[in-house]
């Protein structure tokens, strides 16, 4: 059996997830709290994934528990790395594997502004690295319409079987 819930599992599931982050908020699953989603309970509540830490310590918490790799998977969390832009890393949620440089991830609290704390579903996401190893990406920026112009390091996927 897959470490991930079912939808069903996981909506019953996400107050319980969320409240083991520490939140004092009163919560709903898949609402978004008051303020808006973080990119790691946003994630948690969709997958049941039980990490902990900022996004970019999900690489290694996964280690020998979750299946580590640089082949996106439907189901599969992709995990971003710290840099000076990216001071917690990023995580985002596989969601359909397009080619074996594209995919779709859902994910939350990408955009800055008024956007900044909001799901966004189904957003691109290209591989660019010269490896093909899913090290380096891009990321579609939805308020321009197009590619962001900013690359960005991961680790890899994370998920979705145990390892």
């Amino acid at each position: 059996m897959l470490p991930f819930p079912t939808s069903r599992r996981a909506a019953l599931l996400a107050p319980l997830l969320l409240a083991a982050c520490g939140t004092s908020r009163r919560e709903t699953a898949l609402a978004p709290p008051s303020g808006g989603w973080s990119c790691v309970p946003y994630v948690r509540a969709r997958t049941g994934l039980p990490l902990r830490g900022d996004a970019w310590q999900w690489w290694a918490a996964a280690e020998g528990r979750f299946a580590r790799t640089n082949r996106p998977e439907e189901g599969a969390v992709l995990v971003f790395r710290r840099t000076a832009r990216l001071a917690q890393g990023h995580v985002a949620l596989v969601t359909r594997v397009v080619s074996a440089r594209e995919i779709r991830v859902d994910h939350a609290n990408w955009a800055s502004g008024a956007e900044k704390g909001r799901e966004a579903r189904d957003q691109p996401v290209k591989d660019i690295s010269p490896g093909n190893d899913w090290s380096l990406v891009q990321v579609w920026y939805a308020p321009i319409r197009d590619w962001g112009r900013s690359s960005w390091l991961t680790f890899g996927f994370v998920g979705p079987d145990s390892a």
